[in-house]
């Protein structure tokens, strides 16, 4: 193999944008395991990253895309073997270190997660950062003491990637789910993944009221801004709430009586520098209790000639599910 497909970005003349490429191994970021990609996803932050709409990579060119899956090719690093199924998110994969949208990936071997039976490589992009930071946020409702039997748990910007994979892992769970979506011609899909109910943004009456009626018993929420506030004042008393996103916005305002009346948590996930130990826990439920089975309705496959088009319809707000990108 001399030269090999890769999807690279660039920052030229203060324009950043990327472009498919030939790439050789000796170009990559250094490491001990190279990977053959499988598959890889396309995530919120992957649009930013790809089009300049936020400051993500820290240098350039780079290889663009956070996530990657397949078989080792070599190893020099002798916890791996050449053939064995790996994936990868987080740490610096896709902003200082060429990422997965690539035909080979060379990485640190302290980043390389063995894939668990039960799940396949396309099964983990599919899953990917946003599925895997959903699954971080419910195990960590859970470790805060949520329980099926506490009422219901509301999971915002539901038709995201985030968002859906939480509706089926919490519906999975035995947890009523409420599904919040500014998509109201997605209802019938957040219901197929097992949301008994969907409130569409456009009705919801946020209040002005420090405290608001006490419904939650606990949230995932991918969107923050007003929506995050909005939580903060309608979680139930010693309810959490899973913070993990940004896409209605980084600031909220709201004040501290729902902390100092009602006991209410804000947890914060973050899935990049996740520790190794969490981390195989987290996959492991996942190829576990916590399955997916409803991937092949969330995902969508496309190639790394579509990218432009998936980091758009991401920027725009307009994306269901998870795409994922096809690369062996």
């Amino acid at each position: 193999m001399d030269t090999f497909n890769a999807y690279r970005i660039f920052d030229e003349n203060n324009t950043i944008e990327g472009r498919l490429v030939e790439a050789t191994l000796d170009e990559l970021s250094q490491g001990e395991v190279v990977i053959r990609t499988a598959y890889s996803s396309v995530n919120y932050k992957d649009a930013l990253a790809a089009t300049g709409a936020g400051k993500i990579l820290r240098r350039f060119p780079l290889i663009g895309g956070i996530d990657v899956a397949g078989s080792v090719a070599s190893s020099s690093d002798d916890r791996y073997r050449e053939g064995d199924q790996v994936l990868v998110t987080g740490y610096d994969l896709g902003v200082a270190s060429d990422g997965g949208f690539s035909e080979y990936v060379r990485v640190p071997a302290d980043w390389v997660v063995p894939i668990p039976d039960g799940l396949t490589p396309f099964d983990t992009m599919a899953i990917g950062t946003a599925g895997f930071t959903a699954a971080l946020s419910v195990v960590q409702l859970e470790r805060n003491g949520l329980t099926t039997t506490d009422g219901p748990v509301i999971v915002t910007g539901a038709t995201g990637g985030v968002g859906s994979v939480a509706v089926e892992l919490l519906a999975r769970l035995g947890y009523e789910v409420t599904a919040l979506t500014g998509k109201d011609d997605q209802h019938d899909y957040l219901q197929s993944l097992g949301a008994t109910t969907v409130l569409s943004r456009h009705e919801l009456e946020l209040g002005t009221r420090p405290l608001e009626k006490a419904t939650w018993a606990g949230a995932v929420d991918p969107t923050g801004g007003a929506i995050l506030a909005w939580l903060t004042r309608t979680t139930k008393y010693g309810g959490s709430i899973a913070s993990s996103g940004l896409t209605a916005g980084v600031k909220i305002e709201t004040t501290v009586l729902p902390f100092i009346m009602r006991g209410v948590n804000l947890l914060g996930i973050d899935s990049v520098l996740c520790p190794m130990d969490r981390r195989r826990e987290v996959w492991q439920r996942l190829a576990t209790d916590m399955r997916p089975t409803h991937l092949q309705t969330i995902a969508r496959e496309v190639t790394l000639r579509d990218l432009p088009d998936a980091f758009q319809t991401l920027l725009q707000g307009k994306a269901r599910g998870r795409y994922v990108v096809k690369i062996g």
